[in-house]
């Protein structure tokens, strides 16, 4: 998809060429392919007042197997019947990605797992001394003993198996990693997670926390990241830079407290940035989120990047200037990333305080209105006017009442 010559800029986006330079380059060492493992059914449900019902689960993965994602962690059978059913009923559909249910380190929540048909499982144990002694009021020793007997189990029936730390970021990380070790060495460990529970890794430490974990631990590295600090889309890219294969993400971002790193933007700027195609159906990102939004009742930001409804929504005269001159051949001088690409609507100008002369040209032409300079220069005085006493752009109708009143005056 790239052009090797020139990635920076294809038809489809234009970012910065210093993204490519040598100097900035040298140390990343990415696998050779990355894979996306989504968690929107499971951790994004997770975020306080959304509710998935079964039928929302189906739809969800679905729309996800379209996109392309390589896994779905569907959820988490032991949280209720519903949950356990829409598990069961997202195998039966046999879908493209593999399917995988979270758990606890525990023989029954595995073997529910293995009964609802999953691929795999994510298994958790919290890995922090403060969280364990005082969130769980457990012995460590605990925490190494449930690794051992569910992962082991785990491995018996058949279940891929990947090791979950929470609240890694935060441990002593001699102590994760040799918890880690025994669970590799005693239990079953196929992938290792790094987790970032509360989202506050900053992204050097991300960089630094995969290269200590590559050290140690030989299986898949795969990456849980929260959003607390807003850093889970650059912590992401900065594990998989320094190594790590499985990307955990949400659509939209949504998940506990601040949510998780959300795919949309993940994707796209590895792709654009660091010529990282994860192998998504890109031109589907929109279809999914407005699915998700839907079905969530989540508001997402009107500036949102890439799916936001005002993304691609220009109302500034400048702007509109550059978008009338340049976007119908080289549309990504405007837009780093083609609204196409990512099944965005077509580029609005809108009609507002903002707005310049370029505007009022691009309306009139649109609605068939013919006005001369003197008459387009009065109107636009009047459209700032309005639009500021109104603090909100203008529609087509109170467009056109100002220019009734503009012309009847002269």
């Amino acid at each position: 998809m790239n052009d090797v010559k020139q990635p920076w800029k294809t038809e489809n986006w234009h970012v910065s060429p210093w993204n490519y330079v040598e100097e900035v380059t040298a140390g990343f060492q990415p696998p050779k392919e990355v894979r996306i493992h989504d968690i929107t059914l499971r951790d994004g449900e997770q975020q306080a007042g959304i509710i998935f019902t079964k039928d929302d689960k189906i739809r969800i993965a679905e729309k996800l197997a379209e996109v392309g994602v390589h896994r779905i962690e569907a959820g988490m059978p032991a949280v209720s019947p519903n949950d356990e059913k829409a598990i069961r009923d997202i195998v039966k559909r046999n879908l493209s990605p593999d399917i995988f249910c979270f758990c606890r380190c525990m023989i029954k929540d595995v073997k529910l797992a293995a009964d609802c048909g999953a691929d795999g499982i994510v298994i958790e144990i919290p890995a922090s001394k403060h969280l364990l002694e005082q969130g769980y009021k457990w012995p460590l020793e605990k925490a190494i003993d449930l690794s051992v007997k569910a992962t082991a189990y785990a491995k018996e029936q058949g279940l891929y198996t990947v090791f979950f730390t929470i609240d890694a970021t935060r441990s002593d990380l001699n102590w994760l990693l040799d918890l880690v070790d025994k669970v590799a060495s005693e239990g079953h460990m196929d992938a290792f997670t790094l987790v970032d529970t509360f989202g506050v890794l900053s992204p050097h430490a991300a960089t630094y926390f995969t290269k200590k974990v590559k050290e140690r631990v030989t299986t898949p590295i795969e990456i849980h990241f929260h959003s607390d600090f807003g850093m889970g889309v650059a912590n992401t890219i900065n594990a998989v830079l320094a190594g790590a294969e499985v990307i955990h993400s949400t659509v939209l971002g949504i998940g506990e407290r601040a949510g998780n790193t959300p795919m949309e933007e993940t994707v796209l700027a590895l792709l654009t940035m660091y010529g990282i195609d994860v192998g998504l159906d890109y031109s589907k990102l929109n279809e999914l989120s407005k699915l998700v939004q839907e079905l969530s009742g989540t508001q997402v930001p009107n500036s949102r990047p890439f799916i936001g409804d005002g993304a691609y929504t220009i109302e500034s005269g400048i702007v509109t200037g550059w978008f009338k001159n340049v976007f119908e051949h080289d549309p990504t001088t405007v837009f780093p990333v083609h609204p196409d690409f990512v099944g965005h609507e077509s580029p609005q100008i809108v009609m507002g305080k903002k707005s310049g002369l370029d505007n009022i040209e691009i309306w009139t032409k649109k609605l068939g209105i013919e006005l001369n300079e003197d008459e387009a220069m009065d109107v636009l005085m009047a459209v700032k006017l309005r639009s500021h006493d109104l603090k909100r752009v203008l529609t087509e109708e109170e467009f056109m009442g100002i220019v009734e009143e503009v012309t009847a005056k002269q």
